[in-house]
């Protein structure tokens, strides 16, 4: 055990942070924040700057080791480099050091920092005071779709047979013959939109296309591009584009483009008036080499900003009307394809009762039917069960026309 001579009284360190310009006044700063004064004959003998002693016995201070009040360090971003200062934000409150020479760094480092200037570089990139959430390849794979075992076919998609023709000229080919018409000195085809009411296949057509020509399929709900971080629907998008001409061949698919890239004018929110922009900037920024083409599908296409639709951009349209009757008799069959059946089946009766009906509504028909042959313990699917299904979905369309009509159902 080591023994003491003498103990000093207990004391506290401090710091003078500025003297009474008559040399009668220490205005000293604790660790704690806490502030004193120091008059009278204890001024003498001390700078500002200087580390002292303060005993609690009688309130003496003395002359103290630097060490004893080491200098703290700080964080910021360097916003302002000039040969004689630099400008750092700290946290919000800007602070102005001597340039170092000792220490190599620009705008927009991270670096720590004395209030006697920057020690250190922490980060090329400035530090953001809100933990955004990354964007990364994780983010860019939600969009793409994963390359199934059974791959759709145009056998899978019945009816609008001219529809499908147009759609495979405007998209098939160019991402096919990318080189012969680049030969030829063709306009690339940037964008089509596809029109048309909900349910009518826009998104199904674009599926296969994308799988018949083996290019990375991008698929985009309106709603999912939105994040609420600021700049961050933008950054999504740039990386997205990006990833596309990577590939080979790529479709870009965006669902409900309205919901993205509605008309801007004064009573459009903010977000959206950039998503808007940086959607423009994108499209108009392929490149030659980019063997890229963007699909947009809607069912008001009166609502898309109209910078999408000049030439270069969403400038082809292909639209997807109500199937006529040969269409839904030809969806009916196409949709029965994978299905256990027994019998003739009423397709052109079915296909004759079902004017303005989409192809989403017709393959509910199937479903319907399924259910019912599941409940009379049958595993195939029979006459008696489609005319039910059929009976069943109209049913529900007409509930859902006295709603939107307002009519009783009682």
């Amino acid at each position: 055990m080591s023994t003491f001579e003498e103990i000093s009284p207990s004391s506290t360190v401090a710091r003078v942070r500025a003297i009474d310009p008559n040399g009668e006044i220490l205005y000293l700063e604790f660790r704690n924040g806490l502030n004193a004064t120091a008059h009278g004959s204890q001024v003498d003998g001390f700078d500002v700057g200087s580390v002292v002693l303060v005993r609690h016995e009688d309130n003496h201070i003395e002359l103290a080791p630097n060490e004893l009040w080491p200098e703290e360090t700080w964080v910021g971003v360097v916003k302002v480099k000039r040969p004689d200062n630099t400008v750092v934000d700290a946290n919000g409150r800007w602070k102005m050091l001597p340039t170092s020479n000792d220490v190599t760094y620009r705008e927009g480092n991270t670096v720590e920092c004395r209030d006697s200037g920057i020690l250190r570089v922490l980060a090329e990139d400035p530090i953001r005071y809100v933990d955004l959430p990354a964007v990364d390849e994780s983010t860019i794979a939600r969009f793409r779709s994963q390359v199934e075992s059974k791959r759709e076919s145009f056998e899978d998609f019945g009816g609008l047979q001219q529809v499908v023709d147009r759609a495979r000229e405007l998209i098939e080919i160019p991402l096919k013959y990318k080189g012969e018409l680049s030969t030829i000195g063709a306009r690339p085809i940037k964008g089509v939109l596809f029109t048309g009411p909900p349910g009518t296949g826009k998104t199904m057509l674009a599926r296969i296309i994308a799988n018949c020509t083996d290019a990375v399929f991008y698929e985009i709900s309106g709603p999912e591009i939105f994040s609420k971080w600021y700049g961050q629907s933008e950054e999504i998008l740039r990386m997205l584009f990006a990833d596309a001409a990577k590939q080979s061949r790529a479709i870009i698919f965006f669902d409900e483009i309205d919901s993205v890239a509605g008309k801007r004018d004064d009573d459009s929110h903010e977000a959206s008036r950039r998503v808007v922009a940086q959607l423009l900037t994108l499209m108009d920024g392929f490149t030659p080499n980019d063997n890229v083409i963007v699909i947009a599908a809607t069912n008001r296409p009166h609502d898309i900003d109209p910078a999408l639709r000049r030439p270069g951009r969403l400038d082809w349209e292909v639209n997807f009307p109500w199937p006529n009757c040969n269409d839904r008799e030809a969806i009916l069959q196409t949709s029965a394809r994978n299905l256990k059946i027994n019998g003739f089946l009423p397709h052109r009766q079915v296909a004759q009762n079902t004017e303005s009906w989409s192809a989403a509504e017709l393959a509910a028909i199937w479903s319907e039917a399924a259910l019912l042959a599941v409940q009379d313990s049958r595993s195939v699917i029979i006459a008696e069960d489609y005319v039910g299904g059929f009976e069943r979905v109209s049913a529900h369309r007409n509930r859902l026309g006295l709603l939107v009509l307002g009519g009783d159902l009682t």
